[in-house]
């Protein structure tokens, strides 16, 4: 039950984080000032804060639409089916987003 709380409000934060990336698209069209006043925002630590939980968001709902695919196939109703599958979603997203970030900065991203 938490879970399906959490999944409804990763969609809501998706809702908001994708007015960040349009934000951040509309800057890169527009020039480098507007860029770079976006880009200032994102590099501030609550900018970064911003975007980690944007990330975190994105995984977690993804792996959650994944756990309610299975289920409209008519997998996973078991207990020990829909524990394992909640706990998936929720180890799950949380390690994508920490790896994602360790290779986005391996590779130069968080400069």
């Amino acid at each position: 039950m938490a879970l399906s709380i959490v999944h409804r409000a990763t969609g809501i934060a998706l809702y908001f984080g994708t007015l960040l990336l349009a934000w951040w698209l509309i800057a890169a069209a527009t020039g480098p000032t507007a860029y770079s006043n976006v880009q200032a925002f994102t590099s501030s630590f609550i900018g970064r804060l911003i975007v980690f939980g944007y990330t975190w968001a994105l995984l977690h709902h993804l792996l959650s639409g994944l756990r309610h695919f299975l289920w409209d196939l008519g997998y996973g109703f078991k207990a020990s089916d829909r524990e394992a599958l909640t706990w998936g979603a929720l180890v799950g997203g949380i390690s994508l987003t920490i790896l994602l970030w360790i290779a986005a900065y391996a590779i130069g991203g968080g400069r």
